[in-house]
């Protein structure tokens, strides 16, 4: 399953996501943000590879459905509703994005053996 997370600019929150659902066996997860300053900014490619987009807020599911509504046709859309009140990986941010994420999409079970 291939998850896209977006939040403004994918500095802390969707790529806090990334690196965290990447662990997960079968998932392929990417960041990414809307503005076009951003670290790995939205993009129609990135839209069309994914599954699932999962959004921090309504703002930026707005903003996703205007630019792309033609492409997100067989494509949820979630809003995850996490305030930017984090750093990048913070653990808050992590348990937060662990609880949201599960409640809406069915992950896999991790792989602790390392």
């Amino acid at each position: 399953m291939k998850h896209l997370f977006v939040c403004p600019r994918n500095l802390l929150r969707s790529p806090t996501a990334e690196q965290v659902f990447s662990d997960y066996p079968g998932v392929d997860a990417i960041g990414a943000g809307t503005h076009a300053d951003s670290e790995t900014p939205l993009s129609g490619g990135l839209i069309d590879w994914a599954n699932e987009i999962l959004v921090r807020g309504p703002g930026h599911r707005r903003v996703v459905t205007n630019r792309f509504q033609a492409l997100l046709r067989d494509r949820r859309l979630t809003v995850l509703g996490i305030a930017d009140d984090y750093d990048r990986m913070d653990p808050k941010l992590i348990e937060l994005l662990k609880r949201r994420v599960s409640q809406c999409v069915n992950l896999p079970a991790r792989d602790h053996s390392g």
